[in-house]
């Protein structure tokens, strides 16, 4: 029960990640899994109406929460864009838990960063600033079970 990795995409962009466990030697860039999650966000949007909520594969779901953001003053399409949280997690692993730290995560990384940086700045902006508290909220749930035995003993 165990988050794999976490990360955040504006648009088909990836602004923030972090990968607690590898689930392969060969990594999917995280611009191609951007812009695979934006597709298909824009997809559920426009053909059922809906945001995606959690996807299931073989091993792994992937859980998701996404937000509309758009520049103050601009009143382009261009300037709209999903700010989309997700979370790579193992198949047993409570997606309902999971949803709710996305959900806090999103309010903090709102509180912490202003419309116009999320636009304009790069990766290691956010990265530097972030992780930790990332890892605060996600407590335990970043440990897979035997590791979290480690801790203890």
């Amino acid at each position: 029960m165990a988050v794999l990795e976490i990360g955040i995409n504006l648009g088909n962009r990836n602004i923030f990640e972090i990968q607690y466990y590898s689930a392969s030697d060969n990594p999917l860039d995280p611009d191609l899994r951007a812009g695979f999650l934006s597709a298909l966000e824009s997809f559920t949007s426009e053909v059922f109406g809906d945001d995606i909520n959690v996807v299931s594969l073989a091993s792994f779901k992937l859980v998701c929460y996404s937000e509309i953001v758009s520049l103050p003053l601009a009143n382009t399409d261009n300037n709209k864009q999903p700010l989309l949280y997700y979370a790579i997690i193992e198949k047993e692993t409570d997606t309902d838990v999971v949803k709710k730290h996305l959900i806090e995560i999103n309010k903090h990384f709102l509180n912490r960063f202003s419309i116009n940086d999320i636009f304009s700045k790069k990766k290691k902006f956010f990265e530097k600033k972030f992780i930790e508290r990332i890892d605060n909220i996600l407590g335990d749930l970043k440990l897979k079970t035997e590791d979290r035995f480690r801790s203890i003993f």
